[in-house]
């Protein structure tokens, strides 16, 4: 049967979830996860929140989904040991550094990769599999077709987002919170940049990063027909009437079919902006999708209903099956037992000889199945009662209240795991040399004869100008080294038409590309080409730096949301890059912003620029030839004064971004790496290689 998993930010939203219907509960502790600022547990209280959970038959989910500095492993793992003692039935993670600390240390609690691994199609879901993840849980982005695709060649289960809020950008690839103001979402601390207003070329009082919230209550049966095992509802920051409303429509709507109208009207009053969307799962991406919050939060009728749902209540949800035998001069016998196979069993006094009339099996099957102000539902009795016996409704309430204490304390029982113990990686140092260069261009024409003349260890192009000027690229590679860049986001409708791409590539000269995303792995490595690890995988920690050497990667790039300092301290087992210069991407979007805005495409020509309510600029690009939209950071990204100073850090190369510079832009930033002249960057930041983020 098909899970309804649910949000538990606070002890409240936890009882609101499973009073009203959860299978299962995803919740985080202090640290380590994408909610930071919801309240969360602590955790040593995860003992008794797990066997409240499974006492009543819901699993609990521990998110652990963030990206984890070197520093911040030993912590995690002693969280990873509590959880896995106290019985939690799965870790939800975004790090490749603590997918392998998990399986190190509680190697038989299952994996769930979080979808802040950006993981969207079969290729990334078989990798993540590789990896040791026992389910995926999907971008959002995603069709119903897309999704049908993937479950029924999965080799784990498959999990969607089904109700709650969307982000503009792709999970695990925005960086827009982080970059301008430290506030990292992949460090669970995102400020909502997307919720705020922005104008085309000038500042309006528009939302077009704001989506509605995503509502698939019509296609719960649909979900469950093509194979995803798990429904997850978004709001571990909403209140627990929140968490009430919403768990309790869709879990009626799965028990019977279909929404209500009622139902719909709930989902509505609780939270809204502006309506919802099904726009990603119909695959109708546009303008419609987006809206702002509502002002109104619910009707005080609601918000009541919604609270007495789970306010010194004790729903009975859990099927119990009670067997009894009342024999003459034997000692009567009680049984409880639950779906799981626990059987609980008590015994009472003798029956007594009946005085007026025997003791039937209907008036027994009526008591025991008072079972109000317990978890338990009787859903049958059998038993064996010889006749002229008769026994009095207080003992038989007693053994049933003594049968279902027994019950719980089996159900609240958490098998003894074993645990493994902490151990620091192998420490590489990195490369004792200076830094070379390499250089990224968006665009052919950026190509100038200066940054020819200079031959940069890897001239990185995207794919889609490679294929577009072939013999541009083969006369490059003639006296350098070209990668090609892929897009991050390669759905599986879109992978025949890469793989074509990519078997032009060795006959341009082009034996390398450059990759962000697990999926993309397998189509580059059945066509025999050398892999270098780009930002997207948001490599953070050493362990994770482990992930691109099993893979048989030539390099990575270190993730620009950690400082000069983590950079230094970063184990480097193969060749490491950090990018110095350039507009850094803030977000990727499956949503064109040039055709919302518009009505056509127009996002070849770059020219977009986004602009907030302090006249910050943020020009918009396609991405690597896709209609997918990149949002570039307004400032420039400048480091080229600082070279003494990467020396230090153990970097193979330092990477130069060019993305809407032209080509006297861009020989000026190769005068300046020179040292030939100084490259006036204009508003520039040091990103948060100084600052670092929170």
């Amino acid at each position: 049967m098909i899970e309804l998993l649910s949000p538990a930010g606070s002890i409240d939203a936890l009882r609101a979830a499973v009073c009203n219907g959860a299978d299962a509960v995803y919740l985080g502790v202090e640290g380590f996860n994408a909610r930071r600022g919801a309240k969360n547990f602590r955790v040593d209280e995860l003992p008794e929140i797990v066997r409240y959970c499974h006492v009543r038959g819901v699993k609990v989910h521990l998110t652990l989904n963030t990206l984890v500095a070197d520093r911040e492993m030993r912590p995690v793992s002693q969280v990873i040991t509590a959880a896995a003692k106290a019985g939690v039935d799965a870790f939800i993670v975004q790090d490749f550094g603590v997918v392998s600390l998990c399986r190190e240390i509680a190697p038989t609690v299952p994996i769930h990769a979080s979808t802040q691994m950006s993981i969207h199609s079969l290729e990334g879901v078989k990798q993540a599999a590789a990896l040791g993840v026992s389910r995926v849980v999907l971008a959002r982005e995603l069709p119903r077709e897309e999704i049908a695709f993937i479950c029924r060649s999965s080799p784990v289960e498959i999990e969607v987002f089904v109700h709650g809020a969307l982000c503009m950008c792709y999970s695990g690839q925005c960086y827009m919170s982080g970059v301008i103001g430290r506030r990292s979402g992949n460090r669970g601390h995102c400020a909502q940049p997307c919720r705020l207003p922005y104008g085309f070329d000038r500042f309006e009082e528009k939302y077009p990063l704001s989506l509605k919230d995503n509502c698939l209550i019509d296609y719960l049966q649909d979900l469950e027909r093509i194979g995803v095992a798990s429904l997850k509802i978004e709001g571990r920051m909403k209140r627990p009437e929140y968490v009430a409303t919403v768990t309790s429509v869709y879990r009626r709507a799965l028990d019977e079919g279909a929404a209500s109208d009622e139902g719909k009207r709930a989902l509505r009053a609780i939270f809204s902006r502006q309506g919802f969307t099904q726009g990603y799962y119909e695959q109708r991406i546009g303008p419609e999708m987006f809206g702002v919050r509502s002002t109104e939060e619910g009707s005080r009728q609601l918000m009541q209903a919604a609270r007495a749902s789970y306010e010194n209540v004790e729903p009975s949800r859990v099927p119990v099956q009670f067997y009894a035998i009342i024999s003459a001069g034997q000692n009567i016998m009680l049984a409880a037992e639950d779906a799981l196979g626990n059987v609980s069993k008590v015994e009472g006094g003798l029956p007594e000889p009946a005085r007026y009339r025997d003791l039937t099996q209907t008036e027994l099957t009526e008591r025991l199945s008072k079972t109000g102000g317990t978890p338990y539902v009787c859903t049958g009795v059998r038993c064996r009662i010889d006749p002229g016996l008769s026994v009095s409704a207080a003992e038989i309430n007693r053994l049933r209240r003594e049968a279902l204490v027994k019950l719980t304390a089996l159900r609240a029982r958490s098998e003894k795991v074993e645990t493994g113990t902490y151990a620091e990686p192998q420490h590489f140092s990195g490369s004792k040399s200076a830094p070379v260069l390499t250089v990224s261009v968006l665009k052919t024409e950026q190509i100038t004869p200066k940054l020819c003349y200079m031959a940069p260890a890897v001239l990185y192009a995207p794919l889609s100008e490679i294929v577009a000027h072939p013999k541009v690229y083969t006369e490059l590679c003639k006296d350098m080294t070209v990668a090609a860049i892929l897009p991050r986001v390669v759905r599986d409708d879109e992978m025949s038409a890469l793989l074509s791409r990519l078997d032009q590539l060795p006959r341009v000269g082009i034996r390398r590309v450059l990759l962000g995303n697990l999926g993309q792995i397998s189509a580059a490595q059945s066509r025999g080409l050398e892999i270098a690890g780009d930002f997207g995988l948001n490599l953070y920690n050493s362990r994770a730096m482990t992930l691109p050497k099993q893979l048989g990667m030539v390099s990575a790039t270190a993730s620009f949301e950690m400082s000069l300092p983590q950079i230094r301290d970063l184990s480097k087992p193969l060749p490491t890059e950090m990018i110095v210069y350039g507009r850094l991407p803030l977000m990727l979007t499956e949503n064109c912003l040039m055709r919302n805005r518009a009505g056509i495409c127009s996002c070849e020509s770059g020219n977009t620029k986004l602009i907030d309510r302090i006249g910050e600029e943020f020009r918009v690009v396609r991405d690597c030839g896709t209609c997918r939209s990149v949002i570039l950071n307004g400032k420039k990204l400048y480091m080229l004064d600082k070279k003494s100073e990467l020396r230090g850090l153990g970097l193979w190369a330092l990477r130069l971004s060019f993305t809407t510079e032209n080509p006297a832009e861009i020989d000026g930033v190769l005068a300046d790496y020179r040292g030939e002249a100084h490259f006036e960057a204009g508003g520039f930041t040091r990103g948060l290689y100084q600052r670092g983020v929170e």
